[in-house]
């Protein structure tokens, strides 16, 4: 990503992802609803601590639109019941055309979490305001996600619902 990208990562966890895109130049907001992942998340973030906050993603005031959504393990962490909302404050999180990118958890196990989509769950769910540019194997994931997640893109091509 180029430098001053502006950068959201929810549900943060640890923050690893936030300190490899903000050393790398990036705008980035990491938010997590967990004190305690947020506290984890500054700690490991160190000089950039400000770049974690404690929010909600439903409702937290966002400001300007973001380029990029990181997606790792967010929406497999929701329950399913909150997933068409996730669909649609993503879409209004990003600017027209913005850009979804991360890890997808495919599982056809109902009990979670995390809980495992589908292609067509997915589709189904990205795909009234975003186009997925991107699909590929993923070979280092951790040991829940192992053999069962892909890297994707989805980049924003029409207005929320």
């Amino acid at each position: 990503m180029p430098p001053g990208t502006r950068v959201l990562i929810p549900g943060c966890g640890s923050g690893h992802e936030a300190h490899l895109l903000v050393e790398a130049g990036c705008d980035v907001l990491a938010i997590d609803f967990s004190p305690a992942a947020v506290a984890v998340a500054q700690k490991n973030l160190g000089r950039f601590a400000d770049r974690v906050q404690l929010a909600d993603f439903f409702a937290f005031d966002a400001g300007a639109p973001y380029d990029v959504m990181v997606e790792r393990a967010f929406l497999c962490a929701l329950p399913r019941k909150m997933w068409a909302s996730y669909a649609t404050r993503t879409a209004e999180l990003l600017g027209p055309t913005g850009v979804i990118a991360g890890y997808w958890f495919f599982d056809d196990n109902p009990k979670g979490p995390p809980f495992g989509t589908s292609y067509a769950e997915l589709q189904n769910l990205l795909g009234p305001a975003f186009t997925r540019s991107a699909d590929e194997a993923v070979t280092d994931s951790l040991p829940v996600f192992e053999g069962r997640e892909r890297w994707q893109v989805w980049t924003r091509t029409r207005s929320p619902r």
